[in-house]
C-alpha cells in the first residue's frame, strides 16, 4: 500500500531505532517532513541521513521525553523547521525494573513512568494545539500487548502501558470532533538487536509465547502505524490495534 504524505509534517519519538526508525523512514519515503527525536541527537542523525539520501526531508532532535520542557522543545523545533505539525508517533520507551513489586527501586519506577507514560501526555499536550491550528491531524501512541494483558513480574511497565491505552481513548474522544484522530498500537515482542544479548533459551521462550511461532519485526508494526497516520484511516480513532502474532488471543 502506498500513501501520499506530501505537505505533511510528522514528529516521531524514539526514532533512532526499532519501530520508531522504521516509521520515520517510511513517512519520509512517502513525502512527509519528519522530526526524528531520540534521547541523543547523534543517535537520530543516521535516520535523518537515510531519509535525506532517499530524497526526503528530516531533522534530528535530542530530547529526554520524560522532561516536559524537552518534549515542548522537540515539537517547537519541528514546527519551526517545517512550518506545521500534522502527524505524531509517541513511541519512546524503556524496559524498566522487573521482579516482585516489594523489591523494586522507587527511582527506577518513576523513571519508567516518566518515559513510558508521562511522555505520551507531554507529547499530546504540545502536539494537539499545532494540529488544531493545521486543521487536523493524527497521533499514534505506542502501547504494548502489556497494555492489554499482564504478568506478575513487570508491574511498572504494564501499569504505564495500560495508562497509555486509557490516555489514548480519552484524547480521541475529546479531539476527534476537531479533526485530530488518536489511536494506540500494541505490539507483541519485536525482534530487535537488543535481543541479541539474551540467552538462546530466553529468546526461544519469548518466541513460544506467540502462536505464530516467531517474534515480530519492526517494519510489520510500522506498516500499521503509517496506515493509522494516513487519511486512509480517516474513520479510525480511539481504538487499540494489536500486532502480536496471536499473543493476546490465548
Amino acid at each position: 500500500m502506498t500513501y501520499d504524505f506530501s505537505g505533511k509534517v510528522a514528529l516521531v519519538t524514539g526514532g533512532a531505532s526499532g519501530i520508531g526508525r522504521s516509521v520515520a523512514v517510511k513517512l519520509g519515503q512517502e513525502g512527509a517532513s519528519v522530526g526524528v527525536a531520540d534521547l541523543k541527537e547523534e543517535s537520530a542523525q543516521p535516520v535523518v541521513d537515510e531519509i535525506a539520501a532517499a530524497g526526503g526531508n528530516a531533522i534530528a532532535i535530542g530530547a529526554d521525553v520524560s522532561d516536559p520542557k524537552n518534549v515542548e522543545a522537540a515539537v517547537d523545533k519541528t514546527v519551526n523547521e517545517f512550518g506545521a505539525l500534522h502527524l505524531a508517533l509517541n513511541n519512546a520507551g524503556i524496559g524498566g525494573p522487573q521482579g516482585p513489586l516489594e523489591d523494586m527501586d522507587i527511582d527506577a519506577y518513576h523513571q519508567l513512568m516518566g518515559v513510558n507514560l508521562h511522555s505520551v501526555f507531554y507529547g499530546m499536550k504540545y502536539q494537539v494545539p499545532h494540529m488544531l491550528a493545521a486543521g487536523g491531524g493524527a497521533i499514534v501512541n505506542t502501547s504494548s500487548i502489556l497494555g492489554l494483558v499482564a504478568n506478575e513480574l513487570i508491574l511498572p511497565y504494564i501499569t504505564a502501558k495500560h495508562g497509555v491505552s486509557g490516555m489514548t481513548k480519552s484524547a480521541a474522544i475529546r479531539y476527534s470532533k476537531d479533526g485530530v484522530r488518536v489511536n494506540s498500537v500494541h505490539p507483541g515482542y519485536i525482534d530487535t538487536p537488543i535481543l541479541d544479548e539474551i540467552p538462546k533459551e530466553q529468546y526461544d521462550g519469548l518466541v513460544s509465547l506467540h502462536p505464530i511461532g516467531r517474534l515480530g519485526h519492526a517494519d510489520e508494526v510500522a506498516d500499521l502505524i503509517v496506515y493509522l497516520l494516513s487519511d486512509k484511516a480517516s474513520f479510525i480513532t480511539g481504538s487499540q490495534h494489536v500486532v502480536d502474532g496471536g499473543y493476546t488471543s490465548q
